[in-house]
């Protein structure tokens, strides 16, 4: 029984130590979790870049939805077609968005298509409109766009390639799978490495041996050669997502050794220190040893090396579609954007087609900043 300030005697539960301790656990870990986000925001790059990212990888379910054309649409009268500038204004007034209808001519003295805009005929762009169709977040059929052009127009806002493809719709498209690759590949990555990792650290002896002379072995190798000697092995009739999943997997095996043995070195000083002796004493199994005291000290790491690692899974899949040896058409991503664009001529003449090199250096430097934002914040000892 306890007074209340008023007089009235209340009953009053015992005294829990382990609610206790699981109560102030809680607030120091959410205390932990406010600490870093204040931390972290200090880094305005890393701030920003995480904002990008994010919105990059939520606008890839409805990719269809905001991309005009589908990804393989074919518009032969538009061949290299140039990019088109969304207008506001026509003759001085406003009339909303809008572009210019083009028609093609030939330049007979460079021997090229040349794309003539009518400023006379505004078409104006249409908002919710019916298109292609496509499958929202990859399982709803739809026909929906945001915008599209009206009849008897085009909306090329990056041009349009070879084939009469809109790049724009293209680049969006390819986001799904350029973006996603990272995302697969450090997965497969991670969890070889922190199991081999773990092993080699924990217990040492003859596993350790081994397992850093396989370490050493794939470090030895030249890593482009190897990629394309295990791509070259991708059967060519199998599917785009079979081959995209082989890729990603490929990515994931070849890049574990250096996290694993960063995660031994950190488990061979983390071993011996008190808490984990503690926990064996108390009769804790090596899995419960190495998942609830030695990776939550490690947590920051992998959490940096993961969002550091993403950038070269994505350039690794883009050099290897660029080679030809990865990704194939009908599939669609950067890489085999780029793939499309490897006649210099081509790019001297109609310089829109190597544009799919932008998001790449983009997404490549906002996951850089990120990481580095992140490695920031988790050290204190960083300034």
């Amino acid at each position: 029984m306890s007074m209340q300030p008023d007089g009235r005697f209340v009953d009053q539960a015992p005294y829990d130590p382990v609610a206790a301790a699981e109560a102030r656990s809680a607030e120091l870990d959410m205390s932990n979790a406010r600490l870093l986000w204040l931390r972290f925001k200090q880094h305005r790059l890393g701030l920003v870049s995480a904002a990008f990212l994010l919105l990059a990888y939520l606008s890839l379910p409805f990719a269809g939805f905001i991309a005009p054309y589908s990804p393989n649409e074919r518009l032969e009268d538009y061949i290299y077609a140039p990019p088109q500038a969304v207008h506001l204004f026509h003759e001085g007034k406003f009339i909303g968005p809008h572009v210019y209808p083009t028609t093609a001519e030939m330049d007979l003295e460079s021997f090229s298509w040349k794309y003539v805009p009518d400023y006379d005929s505004p078409a104006k762009l249409n908002f919710f409109c019916e298109g292609a169709e496509y499958r929202l977040a990859g399982l709803f059929p739809s026909t929906t766009h945001l915008f599209c052009a009206p009849e008897g127009a085009t909306l090329f806002l990056f041009g349009a390639d070879r084939l009469g493809r809109d790049v724009f719709s293209r680049i969006f498209y390819g986001a799904q799978l350029s973006l996603t690759v990272g995302l697969v590949g450090i997965t497969v990555s991670f969890v070889i490495g922190i199991i081999l990792g773990s092993i080699a650290g924990y217990f040492g002896g003859f596993l350790d041996w081994i397992i850093n002379r396989v370490i050493e072995v794939l470090r030895s190798l030249p890593e482009l050669p190897l990629w394309l000697a295990l791509s070259a092995a991708v059967p060519s009739h199998w599917g785009p997502v079979s081959v995209f999943f082989i890729i990603s997997i490929i990515l994931g095996i070849l890049d574990w050794p250096g996290l694993a043995r960063a995660v031994r070195s950190k488990f061979l000083s983390l071993r011996e220190e008190e808490f984990v002796k503690a926990a064996e004493m108390m009769g804790a199994k090596p899995s419960r040893v190495i998942k609830k005291h030695l990776l939550p000290n490690f947590l920051s790491h992998l959490i940096a090396s993961a969002t550091l690692s993403i950038p070269a899974m994505i350039l690794g899949e883009t050099a290897l579609s660029f080679l030809g040896l990865g990704l194939r058409a009908p599939a669609v991503s950067w890489g085999v954007m780029l793939n499309d664009a490897q006649n210099l001529a081509s790019i001297e003449i109609y310089p829109w087609t190597a544009i799919p090199m932008l998001p790449i250096v983009i997404v490549v430097l906002a996951f850089n900043f990120f990481g580095d934002g992140l490695r920031d914040a988790m050290d204190p000892n960083r300034s």
